[in-house]
Parts: structure tokens; C-alpha cells; sequence
């Protein structure tokens, strides 16, 4: 089993380099937010917008309006939790339903839940993964409660096709629904390593995957908790990222 350790003094060598620029890290809330949620309870589904109070109405479509009525094959009066990946929830019940969407009648005032774990930021080099295992390592990042994931490309994984990138973006969705996440995992466009290397001088908490490294569970232990930190999984195979 791979395991994870701090930054190989390399690393501080590379950021030494004059001509890395600065640059500005997005940082999207996620977290393990399972103890704020009822498991077992309404079936949730997630809508980009959600009623901003009680007696709010908002349309879904699509892939939800059809996994809610053809698939669960709910029915107009019937209670459901919309959330908007952002830690927003609220109850509410289906109020009409049409051949092109439904409409989502809010029952409550929305609740916002604010993350209160670590964002971990992983950066995987996965692009040559075959066989459904990019979708199983973008799935299990989800359920483990990832803030974000990012394609890392290298030499024999220069890109990452369009269809793979939209797939993937189902996988999370679902992954997030599965495992009752209120805040959505973000698939951020691929980068090269000269793209990740300004984070690591930014981060107070990076790790990178490694044979026989010290486990991640006990250099965690010993370290001050950060808001945010960084994990890099190199090749498949273990070959060195640099």
C-alpha cells in the first residue's frame, strides 16, 4: 500500500527557481459533513440553485428530474432535500411535475453547514488509468471527503480527453449523493507539474505518495492542523513525477 510523506527537499529546490510567479489557489469548501445530515432520511438531490426560504420554488431538470421520476418514480405532494453542493439544504416537497421538469416547493428555511475538517487538494497523474479505475480513483476521493481533485499530466500522460473529464464530473456527482456530501468535490482542468509547483511554496501541509514512506496517519498526528493541504499521487507504477 502506498503511503504518504512531507515534501522531498527537491521540492524546496525546485521552488527556489526565479521563475515560478505566484499564483492564486481557488479553495472549495468540502468536508465530512455526514454528522449534519440525516442518513437514511428524504432522498436529495442536487439543483445548482436552491430556495432562498420557506415557500421558495426552484424547476428541476434533466438528469435529477429523471432520476426523481423515473427511476424513484416519485409523484407530486412527495418530500425530498435538495442540496447545491456549496453546504446548502433545504426540505421541501415536489409541487408539479410536466414532461420537461418538476417543480420543488420549499417546506423550511435553507440550512447551510460549513465545513469543518481539513480541504485536502489532491493532485493524481491518472490520465493513462484504463478499465474504469480513473473512475474508481475519483469516486473513492469523493467518498473520502476531497475538497478537490486535479488531473496531474506528465510525460506519458500529456492530456486527458473531453468525454473523460464529462464522465468523471458523473462519477463525483453521484459519489456525492452516495455518501450524503453537502459539499460537492471540484474536478479542476488538468495541470503539469511547472503548474503545481507555485502551490507547494503556498502550502503549509503537502504530502506526496510514496513506497514504504512513513504512514500519513502519524506524520498528521505530530503536525498542526491546517485549513487546507496538498496530496500528490504520481504514475501509476511509482515512477518519480519529477
Amino acid at each position: 500500500m502506498q503511503v504518504l510523506l512531507p515534501m522531498r527537499p527537491r521540492f524546496a529546490e525546485l521552488l527556489t527557481r526565479q521563475w515560478l510567479k505566484p499564483l492564486s489557489l481557488r479553495a472549495f469548501s468540502s468536508s465530512s459533513d455526514y454528522s449534519n445530515q440525516s442518513r437514511g432520511g428524504l432522498p436529495r438531490f442536487f439543483s445548482e440553485v436552491i430556495p432562498s426560504s420557506k415557500g421558495g420554488v426552484v424547476r428541476v431538470q434533466d438528469d435529477e428530474f429523471w432520476h426523481m421520476t423515473k427511476v424513484l418514480r416519485l409523484s407530486t405532494d412527495d418530500r425530498v432535500e435538495l442540496f447545491n453542493g456549496k453546504g446548502g439544504l433545504v426540505e421541501g416537497c415536489i409541487q408539479k411535475i410536466d414532461r420537461n421538469g418538476l417543480d420543488f416547493l420549499a417546506l423550511e428555511d435553507p440550512k447551510l453547514v460549513l465545513p469543518d475538517t481539513t480541504k485536502w487538494h489532491v493532485f493524481a497523474a491518472f490520465g493513462t488509468l484504463k478499465g474504469g479505475r480513473a473512475d474508481w480513483l475519483v469516486e473513492k476521493c469523493a467518498e473520502l471527503g476531497a475538497s478537490s481533485v486535479t488531473p496531474l499530466l506528465t510525460e506519458r500522460s500529456p492530456s486527458i480527453s473531453e468525454n473523460r473529464v464529462d464522465r468523471l464530473q458523473r462519477v463525483i456527482l453521484a459519489a456525492t449523493k452516495q455518501c450524503q456530501r453537502l459539499h460537492e468535490m471540484i474536478l479542476n482542468p488538468p495541470t503539469k507539474i511547472d503548474g503545481l509547483l507555485p502551490l507547494l511554496a503556498q502550502s503549509k501541509l503537502s504530502f506526496l505518495a510514496a513506497a514504504e514512506a512513513t504512514p500519513v496517519v502519524s506524520v498528521l498526528a505530530s503536525s498542526r492542523k491546517e485549513s487546507s493541504g496538498l496530496i500528490i499521487v504520481g504514475p501509476e507504477g511509482g515512477e518519480n513525477i519529477l
